[in-house]
């Protein structure tokens, strides 16, 4: 049996050997070898703790003192550094950054990792850590992973306490593996693993209506959705889905810093999605229009497109990882199900995780 100890130092080694791509604004070695001790000792003791001895990653942000970080240490993870996030000076938070400077994608180091939970995904994608927390109030969660190639989940708005005022961010994981968002689930929400319906029907939109994505980037989705659908025996449908530009509301509930600040807009997009729920079992989409872009900023592009409309309406959403553009850049595919249906959510991306573990792809 390995220890919390042992796990912990391969970790805070692994993370030596990433430094390169400043993934962490801290890490604590002592602390964290510290409580790992203590919890080999409470294991020993007939403690029974599910995480016991997962090593942690904390967005910034977060810090150790957030709702679900407290939750996950509860449970026996050992919070080891602090993760990157954007700085001051563009409008656009796709990256981050450290004392030494911008946090680097894996896959292509003069391209961006996503943000704000941009050493988060880092973090977890190179495997220094399995599990690490980040927050998403128009994609932050979800953006990193697509374009690390790992996994981010946005629970139902409510169920855990919002990270600001105006009602839009969430706390959720960043991981490699479904299993693993289960178990930050099952950790922090009390949700239980639940089986996926014999037969899924799915709703693929390449634009919801308004995005203008880049062609290879809907391939890359698209392919791998239908690739699942075949493998599994689910049902792909392709809607007419026509949604409204959420932006226009976003910045205005964002500015008034309270929940419904536009709840014409709101309503409309949740009533047309509420619509679509009754006729197929999830909503899937890219997970960004647009591919990670260089440190240089994504241009016109709207890089939340596909992922802010969730963070006004409510729904949980998660980005699984799709497959690669030709010039080798990870491409997300998002899965999005009705209110507070998160185990079906998850239940499902089991499959698809199965689907994609079935293909030769490389690991960062």
């Amino acid at each position: 049996m390995v220890s919390a100890v042992d796990t912990v130092q391969a970790a805070l080694d692994a993370i030596d050997r990433i430094r390169h791509l400043r993934a962490f604004v801290e890490v604590w070695p002592r602390q964290a070898l510290t409580h790992a001790a203590e919890v080999d000792a409470a294991i020993a003791d007939g403690a029974r703790l599910p995480l016991a001895g997962v090593p942690l990653a904390v967005k910034v942000s977060e810090g150790t003192r957030s709702h679900q970080a407290r939750r996950l240490i509860a449970a026996g993870a050992v919070p080891i550094g602090s993760t990157s996030v954007p700085g001051p000076g563009t409008r656009w938070k796709t990256w981050g950054r450290t004392h030494e400077g911008p946090t680097l994608n894996p896959w292509c180091t003069d391209r961006v990792p996503g943000g704000s939970s941009a050493g988060s995904a880092v973090a977890v994608t190179t495997g220094a850590v399995p599990l690490a927390t980040a927050s998403d109030g128009a994609g932050s969660t979800r953006i990193p992973a697509a374009w690390c190639g790992v996994l981010g989940y946005k629970p139902t708005t409510g169920l855990l306490p919002a990270r600001d005022r105006a009602g839009l961010t969430v706390g959720g994981p960043i991981t490699r593996t479904v299993s693993d968002v289960e178990l930050y689930r099952s950790a922090v929400l009390g949700g239980i693993p639940v089986t996926a319906p014999a037969h899924v029907r799915v709703a693929w939109s390449a634009t919801l209506g308004y995005n203008r994505p880049d062609p290879e980037v809907v391939s890359v989705a698209e392919r791998m959705l239908r690739y699942w659908a075949r493998d599994f025996g689910a049902t792909v449908v392709d809607p007419d889905i026509a949604l409204t530009d959420p932006a226009e509301s976003w910045h205005t509930r964002r500015a008034r810093n309270s929940p419904g600040a536009d709840p014409a807009i709101e309503q409309a997009g949740t009533a047309a999605l509420e619509a679509l729920f009754c006729s197929v079992d999830l909503l899937a989409t890219p997970t960004t229009p647009n591919p990670p872009h260089p440190h240089s900023g994504p241009g016109e592009v709207m890089s939340v497109g596909f992922t802010w409309l969730f963070n006004l309406t409510g729904h949980p959403a998660l980005s699984l990882p799709a497959g690669f553009t030709e010039d080798g850049l990870p491409v997300g595919l998002q899965l999005v199900a009705r209110h507070h249906q998160d185990g079906l959510l998850l239940a499902v991306a089991r499959d698809v995780e199965r689907a994609i573990s079935s293909r030769p792809w490389p690991r960062a």
